[in-house]
């Protein structure tokens, strides 16, 4: 169960974002920033200028210079307020998960077979540690004897024990975590000190988060822009001079900051690190800021077909009788032949045979019922039960069966096995005695509203691919009925990662989900690979990103979340850029109303510019700083839930960017400006 953040903004949060953004402060640290290092650049200029002013006790500008001082600084603060308030949710999350790491014994087995009590932090990669009922597992490790019901709700948020068994696919354990039942042998994987714990909360609190090539481009733009207007500002002093204009170095300032992109400038870490924080609520950690936008891009999607697209267990779907007998006769010694048999197939006969003919199960223990469990060797199951032998299993193998006992078999029933088989289906053949009464129809059902979801991604313009280990029959039924694009059949690790290179070669990026060691070598080629919480210690190290639920469909939800970081990030460059270009054209003719004015102090032509009719030049860039300060924290909000997501295609998502954030951005400036000026001007006299 995903965690989920009840408020964007408690008052823990809000308190510790707030004294996280002084420290900020520190060149070192804005210089990352080109942007808004400026600004703080900008700020203690200004705040020179006023500190020179006030020794020489020229009280002129003195409250303009503190004023546009105060608001320059206070952009720089709300930007690191809106990345402190980003990351703190983050570490709250850490902090909850570093109270759930315990310091606890371990018993390592030696190579004797005794055992000895260490401290957990002493244990090497390759010691074998038992764990009894009740024990916390020490370490980060596979298990190599032993089956139990382990308790991972201090790392999933999940209440349901788990099973964690030696071999296959769900031998993983983490450190941390209670077994709850039996004795597991296990072998400790992590190096000290790099536990899957300590790596959790290393990656939630974004320690580890690195700037994207698309972060790293949109740095690079900013920096363009903010380099072309410096140049216009510092043109517009010249001209000033010549015109009789007065520019002072503080106006200047101001108009640099106010015009140059500082919104998307302020947000552009938040939106990252919200990414992150997106996917953690979900119960995925991604191994870097790159792995979240690259899920992004995603345009193929490579999906397991089993416990992914179908439920992973075949059920019972259609009883098909032989000639002469009756669907409910079929049934019904379908189903005692079923009663003991706890395996899925087995219980979705009984259910079928109840919804359809009313069937329910009975009690055999006065019949003196012998079950005859399911083997290998006969591929078989079924009972003896009143003197009638009552068999269900393969279909060559209940044939042989019943030729043995003397029987016939009726000359339709290998055309209805050969139908289930072309299908895709999985034929269970019954008989009684010595005759064949028909066939159960197996099949692997998809889940419901998966062909909606691929419908989805697919005008997302993204491609899916269904991989299984089926033939290319059974497969293609499967892919059919679910929807998806394309499928690979008969897939081994080999084929799956040549499939991913083939779509890379291409130009495109793809995303994969596996759980088992031979899934890593595709885990590790594709762009974005989610690796199962229960799979194996390969899986996990090979993939960018780890699904605590082990859920196989959450990678469409990975998508999405990448998806929504872009276009968040988008939709707020459209805005700040579309806010820069209003302000310019809002502030510039209040600021030159009185050049070449035929009278001194009154208006010049360049008055009729001034359409927005702002009340001085010094409230004009004063109401344009106080503007450009408040938008950065009205926006965190939007930061950090991120731009709801529609799957639109690319044109209809940027026509639909320019009109609601390109418009907005132009729009709001100039009611914004407009209303800060009339205080500003009217109010306090500027």
């Amino acid at each position: 169960m995903a965690r989920e953040t009840s408020s964007l903004f408690t008052r823990e949060l809000v308190l510790g974002a707030a004294r996280d953004s002084f420290p900020k402060l520190d060149p070192r640290l804005q210089i990352r920033n080109p942007v808004m290092f400026i600004v703080e650049v900008g700020s203690v200029i200004t705040t020179g200028i006023f500190a020179l002013q006030l020794l020489r006790g020229d009280t002129g500008n003195l409250w303009f210079v503190a004023t546009t001082a105060v608001w320059l600084w206070l952009t720089v603060l709300f930007a690191n307020f809106a990345e402190a308030i980003a990351e703190g949710r983050g570490k709250a999350q850490a902090s909850a998960l570093r109270a759930t790491r315990t310091t606890t014994a371990a018993l390592r087995r030696l190579p004797d077979g005794t055992l000895e009590e260490v401290p957990a932090p002493e244990l090497q990669r390759g010691d074998v540690v038992v764990v009894e009922a009740g024990g916390v597992i020490p370490a980060d490790g596979e298990i190599i004897e032993g089956v139990g019901s382990v308790d991972e709700s201090a790392i999933t948020g999940e209440s349901a024990p788990v099973i964690r068994e030696a071999g296959g696919d769900r031998s993983a354990v983490t450190g941390g975590t209670r077994l709850l039942s039996d004795k597991l042998v296990i072998e400790v994987t992590q190096e000290p000190g790099r536990s899957f714990l300590d790596r959790m909360i290393a990656l939630v609190e974004g320690a580890e988060r690195r700037k994207t090539p698309n972060e790293v481009a949109l740095n690079i733009l900013l920096a363009g822009l903010t380099v072309t207007f410096v140049a216009a500002v510092v043109t517009l002093r010249p001209y000033a001079l010549y015109s009789g204009t007065n520019l002072s170095q503080t106006v200047l300032i101001a108009l640099l900051v106010a015009l140059i992109p500082t919104t998307i400038g302020a947000l552009l870490s938040a939106i990252g690190i919200a990414g992150m924080d997106r996917l953690v609520q979900r119960n995925v950690l991604a191994m870097s800021g790159r792995a979240v936008e690259a899920s992004g891009d995603v345009d193929v999607l490579l999906l397991d077909k089993t416990g992914t697209i179908t439920l992973g267990n075949r059920q019972a779907s259609e009883f098909i009788p032989v000639d002469g007998v009756g669907a409910a006769e079929l049934a019904e010694v379908a189903q005692l032949a079923s009663l003991a048999d706890e395996k899925p197939e087995g219980r979705s006969i009984v259910v079928l045979a109840k919804e359809q003919f009313g069937l329910r199960g009975r009690e055999l223990a006065d019949h003196e019922a012998l079950f005859i469990p399911f083997s290998a060797t006969t591929r078989m199951s079924g009972v003896d039960l009143d003197g009638h032998r009552l068999r269900k299993g393969a279909a060559d193998a209940v044939k042989r069966w019943v030729t043995e006992q003397g029987g016939v078999i009726p000359p339709r029933l290998d055309e209805a096995v050969e139908t289930i088989a072309r299908a895709g289906g999985t034929p269970l053949v019954v008989a009684q005695d010595n005759f064949v009464l028909g066939v159960v129809h197996l099949k692997d059902v998809v889940k419901g509203g998966m062909r909606e979801r691929f419908d989805e991604l697919r005008r997302m313009g993204i491609r899916t691919v269904m991989i299984t280990g089926d033939n290319r029959v059974t497969a293609a039924v499967i892919a059919e009925e679910a929807g998806v694009d394309d499928f690979l059949a008969e897939a081994t690790p080999e084929t799956k990662m040549a499939l991913i290179k083939e779509e890379q070669a291409k130009g495109r990026m793809v995303a994969m989900t596996g759980d088992g060691t031979n899934d890593a070598p595709a885990l590790a080629q594709a762009d974005v690979g989610v690796a199962m919480n229960t799979g194996t210690s390969a899986a996990k190290e090979a993939g960018n990103m780890v699904d605590l639920d082990s859920n196989p469909t959450k990678l469409i939800e990975i998508v999405e979340v990448g998806k929504q970081l872009l276009i968040t990030r988008g939709a707020l460059t459209t805005f700040s850029i579309a806010n820069d270009v209003a302000k310019y054209f809002a502030i510039l003719p209040a600021m030159f109303a009185t050049t070449y004015a035929t009278v001194p102090g009154h208006s010049g032509p360049l008055a009729q510019l001034n359409v927005m009719h702002l009340g001085t030049p010094r409230s004009a860039i004063l109401s344009a700083i106080i503007f450009n300060a408040l938008v950065i924290p009205a926006l965190v909000p939007l930061a950090l839930r991120g731009v709801k997501y529609r799957a639109i295609g690319a044109t209809a998502l940027l026509r639909r960017n320019l009109f609601i954030y390109g418009g907005g951005g132009v729009i709001l400036p100039f009611v914004g400006i407009k209303l800060i000026d009339l205080i500003v001007h009217n109010l306090l006299g500027a």
